[in-house]
């Protein structure tokens, strides 16, 4: 689901990874481990715009059979399987399948998210070819969209133990499928940078997630942001005051660039 005002970059109809780094590329001026932020344009941004019914087709018949058998996918999948069977039965969304409850079961608990996002993140140029996540890179994407049942937007956090750099009025993705959270207090996950973020793709995973407790909202790779501020010293926003640095961040749309590239056999 789209918004009507959202700025739409690829040609549209309307229609756990909290510490991860946006990019992988780091910087040196100044800080040899910081991480700029970045349009991301090396990730796997695919959002599977009119094709959702033929590449649902293609994942049970070809992908699913073949990655659930690979490392380090198949692991993580088969654990996933007792987690999915108990959200099948009190799920509220009847076009939540077992694949995309297992998908949300994997993704969310911590066998496989740092490796699948850094391949979403940097695998643009495998896509076609040697890419091993196409499963699970659908399915949670599938599932976000089912989930995304409203025009709204969200406006959520996300903390990290990473330094992160940009500017005022930067175009930004994450290029990952990113984490965030209604909640302000999940200290655990970092606060060298944190996110504001009003979100118009992302969907709350509610109790489909392993940790429904976190109240997490997953933003898919492709929504586009732009910094609107950046907010450092003594003025902090309220629950977020142990941050270092605080990037707010607005919705600016999508921008999908392998929209359903070499999926047709």
């Amino acid at each position: 689901v789209m918004l009507g005002n959202t700025m739409i970059f690829a040609p549209l109809c309307l229609i756990l990874c909290w510490m991860l780094p946006v990019y992988s590329m780091t910087v040196s001026a100044g800080c040899d481990s910081c991480i700029p932020l970045s349009m991301a344009d090396d990730s796997v941004d695919d959002m599977y715009f009119g094709c959702d019914d033929a590449m649902m087709e293609r994942v049970k018949k070809d992908y699913l059979e073949e990655e659930k058998y690979e490392k380090p996918f198949a692991k993580a999948w088969d654990e996933a399987g007792e987690c999915a069977e108990r959200k099948l039965e009190h799920r509220e969304n009847k076009a939540l399948t077992i694949d995309h409850l297992q998908a949300i079961c994997a993704y969310t608990d911590d066998n496989i998210y740092t490796m699948f996002n850094d391949v979403v993140r940097t695998g643009r140029s495998i896509y076609g070819s040697s890419f091993k996540f196409h499963s699970l890179h659908f399915l949670l994407t599938s599932a976000i969209q089912i989930l995304k049942t409203d025009y709204y937007c969200h406006t959520t956090y996300r903390r990290t133990r990473v330094r992160f750099t940009g500017e005022v009025s930067d175009r930004i993705r994450f290029g990952s499928f990113a984490s965030s959270s209604f909640r302000t207090d999940l200290t655990d996950f970092g606060h060298e940078t944190c996110f504001k973020i009003e979100t118009c793709l992302g969907a709350p995973l509610k109790k489909y997630s392993v940790f429904p407790d976190e109240e997490e909202v997953l933003i898919p790779p492709y929504e586009v942001f732009n910094i609107t501020e950046k907010i450092s010293g003594q003025v902090k926003i309220d629950g977020l005051t142990d941050c270092k640095v605080i990037f707010v961040l607005k919705n600016l749309g999508s921008r999908s660039t392998l929209n359903f590239v070499n999926k047709t056999a």
